[in-house]
């Protein structure tokens, strides 16, 4: 029988990771604490996997990978399936529907009939941390697993971060891979993009986190037009 798909055996991986004590403990205790309106339901409450088109070749064939920082406690910790399950996905997967990157306008949960369509979408953390910020030794710990997924797109042309940590994240993968030096050279704001030789194309967003979206620092138009330009990028000479 022909053997698991690299990008299937890198989420058993990071599914199994136990490298930081604070975000297992924490993962855990929010998914047996729960809240009133999931009490009944079952949470995932462990390391969320890259979330993925549905077919192994599909997935490997993504040119567009999206970076969050990493999974909510009630959304994605809960659910299991990045993004999935709370109002900063919501506010996601209805502009990637918009480009075209996903089959459906929001995404419940896992099961749910969400296929996404030329990107992934990873985390610079795979647990949900307190406060909805992992340490820079947690961040280190997943650092791996962002380079194994860079390594199992081949065909990435354009890269996404959602946020300051996960552009830090990209760009600390950049430069273990010997593409930038200094990291200040290439700043993080809204709707930048940064272009290098041999790397995908760099753009910002900002989180579409509540704190962003309910105060309109980040619109659904601004999420959209990002997305668009991911979109131009992706296509270029196809």
């Amino acid at each position: 029988m022909p053997g698991k798909a690299p990008l299937t055996i890198l989420n058993n991986r990071i599914t199994r990771c136990r490298r930081c004590p604070r975000l297992t403990a924490h993962c855990k205790q929010t998914a047996k604490e729960k809240t009133a309106r999931y009490r009944h339901r079952p949470y995932w409450g462990r390391p969320v996997p890259n979330l993925l088109p549905a077919s192994p070749t599909d997935a490997a064939s993504a040119r567009l990978l999206i970076v969050g920082l990493a999974p909510g406690a009630h959304g994605a910790n809960r659910t299991g399936r990045m993004f999935t399950g709370d109002r900063s996905g919501d506010f996601l997967f209805e502009a990637l529907y918009r480009a075209g990157f996903c089959n459906q306008p929001d995404s419940t949960e896992n099961g749910d009939g969400l296929t996404m369509t030329d990107a992934a979408i990873t985390s610079a953390a795979h647990c949900a941390p307190p406060g909805n910020r992992p340490n820079t030794d947690e961040l280190n710990n997943c650092a791996g697993f962002l380079d194994q997924t860079f390594e199992a797109l081949p065909k990435l042309r354009a890269v996404l971060s959602l946020g300051q940590i996960a552009h830090r994240a990209v760009l600390n993968r950049y430069r273990r891979s010997g593409l930038v030096d200094r990291l200040n050279r290439y700043p993080f704001a809204h709707a930048a993009a940064f272009t290098f030789p041999d790397a995908p194309t760099l753009l910002c967003c900002y989180h579409p986190s509540q704190q962003n979206t309910f105060t309109g620092r980040l619109t659904p138009d601004m999420l959209l037009n990002v997305l668009k330009t991911a979109r131009a990028v992706v296509s270029d000479g196809v």
